[in-house]
């Protein structure tokens, strides 16, 4: 559970439940990183794209680098994600 104000799954409206729908698990359910951007949708958007470039875009790093250096990120901060 974020704990950050969200908007719930059930009542996103317009833009925000175009998102939720296309970021989804699959069960109607969203990652909590994704889901704290529930109150500025285009956040949420601007987010996994930015995302989506710096683990799959082109770089002089291969996926597993990218991969490994977003583990131990993760790890230095505490992160359980």
């Amino acid at each position: 559970m974020a704990f950050i104000p969200y908007v719930p799954y059930g009542e996103a409206e317009g833009l925000l439940a175009e998102l939720y729908g296309r970021y989804d698990r699959g069960d109607g359910t969203l990652d909590n990183i994704i889901r704290i951007h529930s109150l500025n949708p285009r956040s949420m958007k601007d987010h996994v794209e930015l995302y989506a470039h710096l683990m799959r875009g082109r770089s002089p790093l291969t996926r597993v680098q990218r991969e490994m250096l977003a583990v131990a990120v993760s790890s230095f901060n505490d992160c359980f994600y």
